[in-house]
This record gives structure tokens, sequence and C-alpha cells, in this order.
């Protein structure tokens, strides 16, 4: 079934006049995650956050709808919004789930003039500022999307809209939850996500695999205080040359290539027949980001590239310290060096084993008998969605058809969201759809993040119609 036109035009509205004024509320929320903000819970921004989502949910006329704040003691709160099936949709038929957080990423610097992460700006039909599109919009997405569905007549099975608040920690807390609240979610065989990303903002695209995480702080050291580079140079090696060593151990420095075994996985033929399927368009996000002037990325044709982003392992470091800074720094060899490691893993890949692997890479016979730790050390598992079901394989086709004019698209990403796992584990049989709004430009985590506005009005939509079409799988078998 498809959405009416009043009910188009309703979403529409609802973005323009509701949608977009309380995410503009909701940006200027410095909500950062618990795991880069330790006074999360003086500090009030997250109960704020919550209190903002629930009220504005309550307030939906959806009929027989609960909203309700769970939190368990010392833990980061869930948003659970029960709504019942329809009429004539099977009210014992297993339910849908629709996920999002409204947790967010630390403020980063290099915002543009007049913008900031806690400064809403609208501009472009886009709305600047952290956490909007990742992923702030999913609850106000899936709520219209609901209102939707009943206007236009149609039907849905029981919902859950379950909106966590530590997600950008690698959802520490949410383990926990799906417990406590196992009852309460039931048997569950469709799940929409809608904190994802798209390769452009012209089709709807499907998520097919998220990247595994594992990483940790190397800490070398060589000398109990820092001494004249003059005198000890030669002698003493540089701690920063002994992380070095250790580095080329994990991955080539030439290709970027992860060396330890443990990190690699084989793709399958049907994963990199998508890939190839969706090449021309990706091509452009890639384009994208903001290089410098006569910068680009590194060598590979797009499917290459491609690969290298979701199912190829990847080092990167994101922190380091015991340096100061270059205007500081005396002429003195330093005794310790420490970096914070981010090892991007395939989605098939253990990330216990993974990590095993790469302890050991590290730690064993330290260069120069330096004292070497890995510490702080913590992990997520990917995950591959399982094979759609023609069903819906059909509804995301029209779907996609209805709303952007062109069939959906599929492709990994290079992220994580280690709900998907735990559900995946949970719910073996459940069909997937993850989706989002992030795409070329919009800039997750860092400076400059924003939401497109119209990609938001258009998912919402799509979102509606698989809810119906789900529906009727019930309905028809």
């Amino acid at each position: 079934m498809s959405l009416t036109p009043e009910a188009r035009t309703t979403i529409d509205q609802t973005w323009n006049d509701q949608v977009v004024p309380a995410l503009v509320e909701y940006v200027a929320i410095p909500n950062v995650s618990p795991a880069y903000e330790r006074n999360w819970v003086a500090l009030g921004h997250m109960d704020r956050a919550t209190e903002m989502f629930r009220s504005w949910a309550a307030a939906r006329d959806i009929p027989g709808m609960t909203v309700e704040v769970v939190q368990l003691e010392g833990r980061t709160p869930v948003l659970l919004i029960e709504i019942p099936a329809t009429q004539g949709a099977h009210s014992s038929a297993p339910a849908a789930l629709l996920y999002g957080h409204l947790d967010k990423q630390p403020e980063m610097e290099g915002w543009a003039e007049g913008k900031g992460p806690w400064t809403p700006v609208l501009e472009d039909g886009r709305l600047f500022g952290r956490g909007g599109a990742d992923d702030g919009y999913a609850m106000f997405a899936s709520l219209t999307a609901i209102e939707a569905v009943h206007q236009s007549g149609g039907s849905h099975r029981r919902l859950v809209v379950l909106i966590e608040a530590s997600e950008e920690s690698g959802s520490p807390d949410l383990p926990a939850y799906i417990e406590h609240l196992a009852v309460r979610l039931g048997d569950i065989d469709f799940v929409v996500c809608l904190d994802s990303g798209c390769a452009d903002y012209d089709h709807l695209w499907v998520t097919t695999s998220l990247r595994g995480v594992i990483g940790g702080t190397l800490s070398v050291e060589i000398l109990e205080e820092g001494v004249h580079s003059g005198s000890a140079s030669g002698v003493v090696p540089s701690s920063f040359r002994i992380l070095r060593q250790l580095l080329d151990r994990v991955e080539d420095a030439e290709t970027g290539e992860v060396l330890v075994s443990e990190c690699q996985a084989t793709v399958s033929e049907s994963r990199l027949a998508q890939i190839a399927a969706s090449a021309e368009s990706v091509g452009g996000a890639f384009e994208s980001f903001p290089f410098v002037a006569g910068a680009g990325p590194v060598d590979g044709s797009i499917v290459e590239l491609i690969l290298n982003r979701t199912w190829r392992p990847t080092l990167s470091i994101v922190g380091f310290d015991g340096a100061p800074a270059p205007g500081l720094a005396g002429n003195v060899l330093r005794p310790r060096t420490r970096a914070q490691l981010s090892v991007r893993l395939p989605p098939t890949v253990d990330p216990d084993v993974a990590m095993a692997a790469l302890e050991r890479t590290l730690l064993d016979d330290p260069p120069y008998g330096a004292s070497v730790t890995f510490t702080d050390a913590e992990g997520g598992p990917g995950w591959a969605a399982p094979e759609l079901d023609p069903w819906l394989v059909d509804s995301l086709d029209r779907a996609g058809r209805s709303h952007f004019g062109v069939p959906a698209q599929f492709m990994g990403e290079g992220g994580s969201i280690p709900f998907m796992g735990m559900l995946g584990e949970r719910f073996p049989a459940a069909q997937f759809v993850i989706t989002g709004v992030l795409g070329p430009g919009s800039n997750a985590h860092g400076p400059n993040e924003f939401l497109d506005l119209s990609m938001g009005r258009r998912l919402t939509a799509c979102v509606a119609e698989l809810l119906m079409d789900h529906a009727d799988v019930e309905q028809d078998g």
C-alpha cells in the first residue's frame, strides 16, 4: 500500500512546522555521550534531551501509544514507545522495532564561522549542528511515519520505538536494557534503524553491513624522565620511533593494509556484486571529503575504495599525547609517547579474536626492552545483513521509486552500530532495514555536521510504506 497524497503533504508540513523546530532545540543541548563526558549526570544535558524527546512523543496523536523513560541504576536512560497494532493487523504477530539514539559526539574543532556544535543553523535546506543527523531525527521521523500510516488508512503491526543514550560510547548500557525489557519488546521480525548513511541524496540507501571496531591506548616508555637530545640521541632510542616500529607491525605505512591476519575477512560474491552495482553512485561521496588543495583519496578504483571502507580493516590514530605543542617543545628526548588506536574490522570478524591478536602483535618482544602497554582496550562486533525476503526487496524498490524516483540502492558502511549485532543475535530471523541521512558532506562526528531536510522528509515517507508492507506480509500469510 502507498501513502496517500494527503499523507505525503502532512509529512512535509510536520517536518517544517514541528520536527525542524524540535531538532533546532535538540541541537542546542550539549548532551555528549558518557565516554566523552564523565560528568554527564551532574550536567543534566542527557536528562534534558530525554525529557524533550519524551514530551514531544507524548503529544503525538497516535492511538494507544505509550511513552516511557526507563532508567536502570547507574546507566543512561532509554525512551521506550509502544504502539499497538492497527485494527485489521494481527495483534499477536511479531512486532517491528524502530531504533535511534539521542547522545552525541563531542564538539570537535574547525566549525565554519557562525556555526558550532550547539549552534543550530538552518541554511540551504540543511540543519547544521551536532546530532541532528546522527541521529536525533530518528524518533521524530519514526513517529511522523507512523502518523502517515494512520492518515493513509494503512495498517501496521505492533510497533516499538527504542531511543537509547549511549550509542556514541559503543552502547555499553544497551545489553542491560535489552534483557530488562525483553518481555515488553516481545518477538520482533522487522528492524528499522535510521542511524546510517547514504552515498547521495538522490536514492533510498540500504546498509548491507557495518564494520566492527577494536581499539585502545598504546603507550611506549623508554626513560624515567626527559633528557637532553644532544647528549642522548643516538644512544637512547626515541619513544616515538619505537611507537612507529610497533605500528609498522600492524599496518603497512605505504599502503594502509592491516597486517594482522586475524583482522582480515573474505568478501562473498553477492557482496562484491552489490558493490559493483552501486559504484557509480557511491563515487561522488568520496569526492565530498574535505581534502586540502591538491590532496585526494588513496589509490584505487571506486570498487576498491568501497572495499577499503566496508570490508577491509583499517588503522587510525585518533589521539596522541606525551609531546608538547611545537611552539613549547624543548630540545629533549621525551620519556614516553602514547597513541589512541582505532582499528575498524570487517563485518564478520570476531572482535575478541582480533583484539587478542592485536595485543600480541604490539606487546611481544618490545624494541630495546621498552615498557610497552596497551590499555583501555575496547571493541565491538560488526554486522552483516541477512538476505532480504522477497517482500522487503519489493517494498524497498517501490518506496525508492515512489519517493526518490529511482530504485533503492545497497551498500556497506564503514562505521559501527553495536545494537545491530545485539539484535541480530536475539532475533536471528528478523529482517533489517538500516538506512539514514548521513550523505556527502554531512560529516558526522566532525565539524559542520548537517542534516539534509529533504532527505529526512523522503526517508520518513519510505519508512511509512515499509511499515504498511510489513503488516501485509502477515495478512497474506
